[in-house]
This record gives structure tokens, C-alpha cells and sequence, in this order.
């Protein structure tokens, strides 16, 4: 052990012995703040206020005057009564300036408490275009990159490490010390919600960027330039049944008919290598493995035994959000995600959590039950404080003893610093993959009959063609929109990969179910696509389902987030398309529902395999 390392034992053993159960309960509850329009924050709600933030914040919403608050005496009672430091704030920042002055309100708040523990904010990702207000947060007033899939797209550490070295850099200036991320599950199941997130479904590539991210963020030692990682969703959150989340009741089992659990561990080995900080157990219940059939935050076989005695991971375990008590998501009933457990009270699956070995408990601010465990001799105060030095001496590496307080000015020039939005928008463009590029003559009669002529590829683009376009705002200067396709000379069709839209508030942010396009919808893309030479560009959160529109298209291109001014860099060749597919695409739901959920690249002959990308030729 270093200097250092006794320096910081030392410290977070110091503040241990001044601390009364209280707050070391409350050191165990990681709670949520919601972020306003302007980068304010407000207290995350049960119930009505909650869903009217969510409304108004929506692209084209906006708070007024009179709900543009800071609700600091809520804070203060999560501060002060609860003795609760750890909130992850939840929403887009607009204005970092704000948001900053904000906490080092806050700070000062919490350095007049008896303790005087400083307050550590975590965030999900904020970086990129995802529209899931239940598992990212918009990139606001922050550069802008692709999801993780185009990173994994791009299938380059260096590109991955300079991505998290510079979101490290937007948020140590901004506060924000915890990144809830990165998401190493392995997208294995095609139909599952959560795929944008991951670095698609191949474990080796999925470790290696994944390990780039941490050090990215991290640095190569933990300290006040730093933001700590929590990597998810370990055991590896991808297996989930019919591809559905465990987020809602009806995804709570996750299974292994391929015998493929160790396979999805992979990944976690090389974050640990890494030498990842926090660790979050996802959501789901093992089904048919050595495993109880219980939430992962609740399996001890799980998070003792394997994470942290054979594995040998020692950082902060904390379950992910809303595992102890019912509550209610956008002014909907929503039911503790206690997979296995429904029929505990809060108090048992916190006691139940404690000993399988969760160190913090996501999304929660009721610290009492912590307390009552211990004053009643269900769990020892021996065992509360293992968790709570794990928390502590992160909190001292980070620096936030020393200095909790952050630089508003600072805040507003390093977020969306010019050279950072470059890089972002770089990598954006670089990342869109192409997937077909068909030499078809350009006259309508010719491609209608499906008659391949001698000509060129579709793209790039040339200036000055007449194109019709759909799913785009604006085509630029040196092109011609048109109102008819048959005004064209081109069509570009912008689509987002299918969906079944679920019910309610929450649970409609989750794409999830078939990923084939419905007839008449097809029936209408197709339409076009026989009508006139045209280049399909795909959002792909999941991978869809396209052969058809991948035959008849003059162009198909997939991206994984794109701003529409990259897509048209793209279409006309001012920038090279450089993706590779990081997971393959189905040909048919037939092959995805007949596919196994933990067995990568498990599904029959599919249209396009991971790592294809076509070149521009040259």
C-alpha cells in the first residue's frame, strides 16, 4: 500500500468516526434531482410535478417563470434530515453557468451540516442523441457524439478514450463527478431496448472500448481531475427474454438457453482491469442458471461470490434505481423492480440487498430503513460501514474533501468548447456505415424495371441534383428541395428503426418489440424507392429488419446518431463514411424470435453481418 493509499484510508476513517448511523445510512442512497430547462434543478416527484417537468421539457416545451425554481428547502431536506449527498441529476443542462451556482449552493448547505460531507452529483449519459429520458439525458449545453454503437462503429479505443476524455473534462468543470456509465452489456438480444447504449454485441471489441472509457474518464488514477465510473449492468444486462426490459414486470426474466452467462461476463473482467470504480447490478432475475431466481441487486451468489470474491472487484456496488419501494414514473404506479422479491416490504429487500452485498441503493431516499436494520440487529453496523468507507474513499480521491466547489465561468467556457463540438461532429460523420451503394442508373423508367446500368455509385451525391427528402428539416444550399418525388432527380428518406409504442408516460421511451417495419408503412417507403433513385439513411438504436428496403434502395446508410448537417457531409462526399455494423441485422423477425437470447450472432443468415461497411470508392 502507498502513502497515498494510507493518506486516504486514513481520511475516509476520520470522517467515519465522526459520523452517526444516520449518516451513514444516508451515505447508502444515491437520490435524483431533476435538472430544468435552464440547467436548474428541481426535486425529483412522485407524481404530478414530475410528469409536468417531463412535458415541458420535451424538444418544443419549455418551463415559465413562475416553475423555473430552485426548490432548495427539498434539497436541504434530503441534505439535512436524510443525511443523503448523492443525487444523480436527471435532464438536459442548458446553462452550465446556472446549474453550477446552484450546487456550490448546495455545497455550502452541506458543509453546515454536522458532518460536513461535501455532495457528489452523477449523471447518466449526456453526450449523444438517444431520446430515453429513463436511461440518458440530452446533450444540452455539451458536444455531441454518437451513441456508444457508433463508437463501437468506429471500432477505434483511441476514439473511444478521446470521447471520455473530453466528456471527463465537460464534467469535472460542470460538477458532475459520477458517470452511471458506460453500459457494457452485450446486445445479444436484438429486440431489447437498451442496445443503443452498449458497444453492440461482440465481447472482445465490447471490452476493449469499454476499458478505453474508463481510463477516459477516470485517468490513469483516480483523483480531482477525474470522473468515477459505474459500469452496467453487470452480470451483463443483454439475455433479456423476448428482448423485453426488466424495467417493467413483464422483462423481469433474464435467461441463458445458449448456456452463455460466462460469456456475457467478459467484458466486466477488462472494466475491472481497467480499474473501474462502481460496479451496477441490472434489473433482471436469472432464469435456468446456478443463480437464485432473484433481481441481481438481491444475489448474493452474484455480487459476493462472483463480483467480488472471484472476480476481486472491491469498489462501490450500487443497485440500480427503484429496487426497494413502489413509487410512482411520470405520474404512473410503478412497482419496486424486486424481481423474485415482489412479496418483501422495503425494509427485507434492504436487508436483503445489504447481504448480497450493495453498497448503495439507486434512486432512493429513505435511509431510515438502513438505520432500523441496524438499531433491531438484522445488519450490523459493521456492515454498514464496509459499504460506507467504499463510498467515502471515492469521494476523498475525487478530491471533493479538499474542494467541492466549481468555476461557473470555468463551467461555461470548457462545456461545448468549440474544439470539443469538432470532435464530436468528427466522430458523428465518421461513424455513419454504409450498408449498400448500388450502381442504378438514374432514370426512373430504368430503376422502376430494375434495369443495373453502367454508371456510377448512388453516392456521394452530386451538387446541384433536385432531391426530395422526408425526415429532414432542411437540405443544404447546394442542392434542390422538392415537394414531389417526381420533381426529383434523388430522394433521401431519413427513418428511425420500428418500434411496437408501448403505454404510459415511462414506459413509452422504451423501443422495444418487432423491429421490421409494419406493411403499410413499407408498402409506402417502397413506394418511393420504385419510384426514383433513392438513399435510405436508418437510425439504428436496435437492428432493424430492412431486406427489402436494402433491395430496392439506390443507398442505404445506418447511423447511431447524426446531426442532419454530417448526413449531408456524407451524401455528398465532404466527408467519408467510415462504420463498421457492431452487431449483425436480421433478415427476418422470423430469425430474431427463433434466435437464442444470450448466443451472439445467433440469428439465420442475416442481411448484413457485424463489421460490414462499405468505402467510397476513390
Amino acid at each position: 500500500m502507498s502513502m497515498q493509499d494510507h493518506s486516504i484510508d486514513d481520511r475516509v476513517e476520520s470522517a467515519l468516526a465522526r459520523m452517526s448511523l444516520q449518516e451513514k445510512a444516508g451515505q447508502m442512497f444515491h437520490s435524483m434531482v431533476l435538472a430544468g430547462k435552464e440547467g436548474v434543478p428541481v426535486p425529483a416527484g412522485r407524481g404530478a410535478r414530475a410528469a409536468r417537468w417531463v412535458a415541458v421539457n420535451r424538444p418544443g416545451g419549455g418551463l415559465t417563470p413562475g416553475n423555473m425554481f430552485l426548490n432548495l428547502p427539498r434539497i436541504e431536506n434530503l441534505i439535512r434530515k436524510r443525511r443523503i449527498t448523492h443525487f444523480n441529476i436527471v435532464g438536459p443542462i442548458h446553462n452550465v453557468r446556472a446549474f453550477t451556482r446552484w450546487q456550490n449552493k448546495v455545497q455550502r448547505m452541506a458543509a453546515a451540516t454536522e458532518s460536513g460531507l461535501p455532495v457528489t452529483f452523477s449523471t447518466d449519459p449526456r453526450h449523444h442523441f438517444t431520446d430515453n429520458v429513463g436511461t440518458s439525458a440530452g446533450a444540452g449545453a455539451f458536444s455531441v457524439w454518437p451513441e456508444t454503437l457508433g463508437l463501437a462503429a468506429l471500432r477505434d479505443p483511441k476514439i473511444t478514450q478521446e470521447f471520455a476524455d473530453i466528456a471527463r473534462q465537460e464534467y469535472v468543470a460542470s460538477g458532475l463527478r459520477v458517470a452511471l456509465h458506460p453500459q457494457i452489456d452485450l446486445a445479444t438480444e436484438p429486440r431489447w431496448s437498451r442496445a443503443a447504449g452498449t458497444f453492440g454485441e461482440h465481447a472482445e471489441l465490447t471490452g476493449d472500448l469499454g476499458a478505453a472509457y474508463i481510463t477516459g474518464f477516470q485517468t490513469s488514477e483516480l483523483g480531482a481531475h477525474s470522473v468515477s465510473t459505474m459500469v452496467k449492468h453487470f452480470p451483463g444486462g443483454g439475455p433479456q427474454k423476448d428482448g423485453e426490459d426488466p424495467h417493467f414486470a413483464y422483462g423481469r426474466e433474464q435467461v441463458y438457453p445458449g448456456g452463455m452467462f460466462k460469456h456475457h461476463l467478459k467484458p466486466f473482467l477488462k472494466a475491472i482491469d481497467a480499474g473501474v470504480t462502481q460496479m451496477m447490478p441490472y434489473y433482471g432475475m436469472p432464469v435456468g442458471t446456478e443463480h437464485d431466481e432473484v433481481g441481481f441487486a438481491f444475489n448474493k451468489t452474484v455480487i459476493t461470490d462472483l463480483l467480488r470474491e472471484t472476480l476481486g472487484f472491491d469498489g462501490v456496488v450500487c443497485a440500480d434505481w427503484g429496487v426497494l419501494n413502489d413509487t410512482k414514473l411520470l405520474g404512473e404506479d410503478a412497482p419496486a423492480r424486486a424481481w423474485g422479491l415482489e412479496h418483501l416490504s422495503p425494509l427485507e429487500r434492504a436487508a436483503r440487498a445489504i447481504d448480497a452485498g450493495v453498497d448503495q441503493f439507486g434512486g432512493e431516499f429513505t435511509p431510515e430503513l438502513v438505520v432500523e436494520l441496524v438499531t433491531t440487529g438484522r445488519v450490523s453496523e459493521s456492515r454498514v460501514n464496509e459499504s460506507v468507507r467504499r463510498i467515502l474513499r471515492n469521494t476523498v480521491r475525487l478530491g471533493l474533501f479538499d474542494d467541492p466547489f466549481v468555476d461557473p465561468d470555468n463551467a461555461g467556457t470548457v462545456v461545448g468548447r468549440h474544439d470539443f463540438r469538432a470532435a464530436g461532429e468528427r466522430a458523428q460523420r465518421a461513424a455513419i456505415t454504409l450498408l449498400t451503394n448500388n450502381k442504378l442508373g438514374t432514370s426512373p423508367l430504368a430503376y422502376a424495371c430494375g434495369i443495373r446500368v453502367d454508371a456510377e455509385p448512388a453516392l456521394p451525391l452530386a451538387r446541384g441534383v433536385r432531391v426530395y427528402a422526408e425526415g429532414i428539416e432542411r437540405v443544404p444550399s447546394h442542392s434542390i428541395r422538392v415537394d414531389r418525388p417526381e420533381d426529383a432527380d434523388f430522394a433521401v428518406l431519413r427513418l428511425r428503426t420500428p418500434y411496437e409504442k408501448r403505454p404510459g408516460g415511462f414506459e413509452t421511451h422504451f423501443h422495444a418489440g418487432s423491429l421490421a417495419f409494419a406493411p403499410d408503412e413499407l408498402d409506402r417507403i417502397l413506394g418511393i424507392l420504385t419510384t426514383l433513385p433513392t438513399v435510405v439513411d436508418i437510425y439504428l438504436d436496435r437492428p432493424a429488419v430492412v431486406p427489402e428496403i436494402a433491395g430496392h434502395a439506390a443507398a442505404l446508410l445506418a447511423n447511431f446518431g447524426a446531426s442532419e448537417d454530417a448526413l449531408w457531409d456524407v451524401l455528398f462526399g465532404d466527408a467519408a463514411p467510415q462504420g463498421r455494423l457492431p452487431f449483425d441485422m436480421p433478415r427476418s423477425m422470423t430469425a430474431v424470435e427463433s434466435s437464442r437470447e444470450d448466443v451472439p450472432f445467433d440469428t439465420v443468415d442475416p442481411l448484413f453481418r457485424f463489421g460490414h461497411g462499405l468505402r467510397y470508392e476513390t
